[in-house]
């Protein structure tokens, strides 16, 4: 397969140079595009009043690799390579390993996702991988099930306009209890910004915080049946699908689908019950 593979850690990170070289050492014809230094959590921000470079790195990757490092943002990577640097659109995007997860709502900040969703955007399937530790060093496990899963999807195809957001346990390969489909849960932070003060006595101020994935069941369910009520789904088989917070505690490989629409089809089902009365306001 062709794939064009980028991150949010940059193109030095090593979790993309494990997951580009075992692909390549795979028989995979990898590009890789990536950020010239770390740019976790830019969501899908774009660069519009700067230029974009990109220069050629020439170390550290699979000798059939080509590899860019690009000044902009991840999702600016896979355009630049999309509308730019490739010859002919990739069969695939892949982004990450993701040093750290992207689990529940972080995927709404992450630079992982957004860099695997600006492939969706341009209609060529694509997949998120993370690694649930900052610390952990071992990549190759998630190398190694980014093949298998690549193998599998050779002859299957993915949802249309969905791609895959996979995060993979910190542990051992032989402490992997299996893989899951799961559902995205609801990840939120106890946010806390501390106060400080630089050598020249002016204050600033640093985000900390924790989080907390103890959210109820209720909550789970208004988070993701909003589209599911409206459209005539499956509420008891939601209901019965694990989340990808939970299944990660398990030691658990997840694969979530997701997607760009975010229209709340609950919501917009409601408001139209409005439409009426601002018919009338405006007559």
């Amino acid at each position: 397969m062709n794939l064009l593979i980028s991150n949010d850690d940059g193109i030095f990170a090593l979790g993309v140079r494990t997951l580009a070289n075992t692909l390549a050492a795979a028989g995979h014809h990898v590009t890789v595009v990536c950020p010239d230094r770390e740019r976790s959590a830019t969501g899908h921000g774009l660069t519009l009043h700067d230029p974009i470079r990109a220069k050629l790195v020439e170390s550290g990757f699979h000798p059939t690799i080509q590899a860019w490092a690009c000044s902009g943002t991840p999702s600016d990577c896979v355009k630049l390579a999309l509308g730019a640097l490739l010859d002919a659109p990739p069969d695939m995007v892949l982004s990450g390993i993701n040093h750290g997860s992207n689990l529940g709502t972080d995927v709404l900040y992450s630079g992982t996702v957004s860099a695997a969703m600006e492939g969706v955007i341009e209609g060529i399937p694509s997949i998120a991988f993370s690694l649930t530790s900052f610390t952990h060093q071992d990549f190759q496990p998630a190398a190694d099930f980014a093949r298998s899963l690549l193998a599998q999807l050779e002859t299957r195809s993915l949802p249309h306009l969905a791609l895959l957001n996979v995060n993979i346990p910190a542990v051992a390969a032989d402490e992997i209890a299996g893989v899951v489909m799961t559902r995205q849960g609801v990840r939120r932070y106890f946010d806390t910004f501390e106060k400080r003060v630089d050598p020249r006595g002016k204050i600033y101020y640093w985000l900390a915080g924790e989080v907390l994935e103890e959210v109820s069941q209720e909550e789970l369910e208004q988070a993701g049946m909003s589209g599911l009520k409206a459209s005539g789904g499956d509420i008891e088989w939601f209901r019965n699908t694990p989340t990808d917070v939970e299944m990660i505690r398990k030691n658990y490989i997840t694969i979530t689908p997701l997607q760009y629409n975010l229209t709340c089809a609950l919501g917009l089902e409601s408001l139209q019950k409005w439409q009426q009365g601002y018919k009338k306001w405006a007559e």
